[in-house]
Parts: C-alpha cells; structure tokens; sequence
C-alpha cells in the first residue's frame, strides 16, 4: 500500500510541529479488506481505514487540516464527491490534554486500485493512480494562518 507512506511525507513536510517532531504522527489500518472478482485478471483493490493519530499536538488543528484536505484532493478525491463520502470518509476526534496540548485522531476511507498484468507466465503488478484533477483546480503552494506563513505544502 502506498498512500499511507505518501501521506506521511505530504504531511511530515507541510505541518512545522510534524517536521519538528516526525515521531508525533502514529499511522494505523483498521478495517482492511480486499476487493476483487473473478475477472481473468488478478487486479484488485484494497480498501481501508487509515487512522492517523498525532499526539501531544500543541499548534492550530487548522495547519493539519488544510495539507491534509489538499493531499486528499490529489489523492482521495471520491472523499468530497458524495454527501455519504464526505459524512463518512474523513472523521476525526480530539482528545484535549490541556490547554495548549491535545492529541487528534484522523479517520480516513482510502483505496489503493492495484493492476496485475500477466505476460506469458510472468505478472507484473502496479498501482493505479487516481484520475486527474480538472483543469481548472489550482493546487496550493503554501500556508498561511493569522497573516503569516507557516509552510510550504508538498502534495
């Protein structure tokens, strides 16, 4: 599975306190399954539910909101597309610890299309990237929060 490495870096990159403290962002799959048929080919999809936790997180929840919402864009798009998605696809709790410290936990339903090609008696096996964004979506180069920069985002 890729997109929980891709997440990591996007994140790790794009949050000060995460590249500060890379250690802060714990990642876990609950609830993994595979989807696939009896087609000819060996393609299948995996479906699951990432959970993000970043502990001891004493900035704006904001500044992992935003890079976090971009890098679905790119990566998760189906997330915002329906009223069910966007109710189901991206939760999140915060646990408050004290008044500057909390720990959050993101809930995020992912899928990674993987396609196996066989070529005589040899499969090859690559993972599918989601369809492109239209035209007309500009991607963010950075972040601002209260008037100043506080990153560059790395989608």
């Amino acid at each position: 599975m890729e997109k929980p490495k891709q997440l990591r870096r996007a994140l790790t990159d794009s949050v000060p306190l995460l590249q500060r403290n890379p250690d802060g962002l714990n990642m876990f799959i609950d609830g993994g399954r595979i989807a696939s048929t009896l087609a000819s080919s060996l393609s299948f999809e995996y479906q699951y539910q990432l959970n993000l936790v970043i502990t001891d997180y004493g900035d704006d929840i904001d500044l992992i909101m935003v890079p976090l919402l971009a890098w679905l864009r790119e990566n998760q798009p189906d997330i915002m597309a329906t009223e069910e998605k966007r109710r189901t696809g991206f939760t999140f709790k915060v646990d408050v610890l004290s008044d500057t410290l909390c720990d959050i936990s993101i809930d995020l339903q992912l899928t990674e299309r993987v396609i196996v090609k066989q070529e005589g008696d040899v499969l090859h096996v690559t993972h599918a990237g989601e369809s492109p964004l239209p035209d007309n979506v500009q991607r963010p180069a950075q972040l601002y929060a209260g008037g100043e920069l506080v990153s560059g985002l790395q989608l």
